[in-house]
């Protein structure tokens, strides 16, 4: 019996909620929380204009409606309106001053956090990551799965994170950031140990016969990753915009790996 994420039918609309299997608890929990955040950081975009007015109208009411945030505070809230920003218009809507509207604080104070917008992307995608590695986990440790569920799991949610967040997928993955070696020590400092998590469940997947013991483990989770990368980037790019066909090929990839793995054993 599948038990695999359906947001990707979300996405494209072509199934109802009730055809929708139960996801694992900490699936729930997460996307709960990412939904939660997702709707106070668009009601805060969407009222950018809104405060962008007030703030130039110079009163003295204004300027002491602004939001207090403690020392410690505006990174994490200038981060989510970022990404939010991201999401609803790409890179090339983000700009430190709109930002700083957004949010409603003044330009100066996101320079004491991002020297310059590169800067600023960097610490998206880095925040990405965490993102992802987080969900990951809870799947990789959901032991009310049986093992082979839980890889199947891990490669439809890689698509279903890839479908919903686009902008956010190429910044984390893309040239922006990665071309010519332009990443932060930050972003290296999350990005690098996010795949090496990969690697590390590469390897207990083999050891309990789920992909191909007789492989390199590191060559066998860059193979395994690109497969499911060149999906998610199939998908993004609209060359695949079927539901069904994106899922068959989700199925095909995890059938033909794990099929490898049992001729082997």
């Amino acid at each position: 019996m599948r038990t695999l994420p359906f947001v990707l039918e979300k996405h494209f609309n072509m199934r109802s909620k009730e055809q929708a299997p139960q996801k694992p608890e900490a699936t729930q929990k997460i996307e709960a929380n990412t939904a939660k955040s997702d709707s106070t950081i668009s009601s805060s975009v969407k009222s950018g204009s809104a405060k962008s007015v007030e703030a130039k109208s110079g009163s003295a009411k204004a300027g002491s409606s602004k939001p207090k945030y403690h020392h410690g505070d505006l990174r994490p809230t200038l981060l989510k309106a970022a990404t939010a920003m991201i999401k609803d218009g790409g890179v090339e809507a983000l700009s430190l001053r709109k930002l700083a509207e957004i949010v409603g604080v003044s330009r100066t104070a996101t320079y004491h956090h991002f020297k310059d917008k590169h800067d600023l992307l960097c610490a998206v995608a880095a925040q990405g990551f965490l993102t992802w590695q987080e969900r990951e986990q809870a799947i990789f440790n959901d032991d009310s799965l049986p093992i082979e569920d839980r890889y199947r799991q891990f490669v439809f949610n890689y698509i279903d994170f890839a479908a919903n967040n686009p902008a956010l997928y190429d910044l984390m993955f893309g040239s922006t950031l990665w071309k010519n070696d332009k990443p932060t020590d930050d972003l290296r400092n999350v990005a690098y140990p996010a795949f090496q998590h990969q690697v590390e469940m590469t390897k207990t997947w083999q050891e309990n016969g789920i992909l191909p013991q007789g492989e390199k483990t590191l060559r066998l989770a860059q193979v395994t990753w690109g497969t499911i990368h060149g999906i998610a980037r199939l998908l993004i790019d609209g060359i695949y915009a079927d539901a069904s066909s994106v899922e068959e090929m989700c199925e095909c990839a995890v059938n033909l790996f794990v099929k490898t793995a049992n001729q082997q054993a």
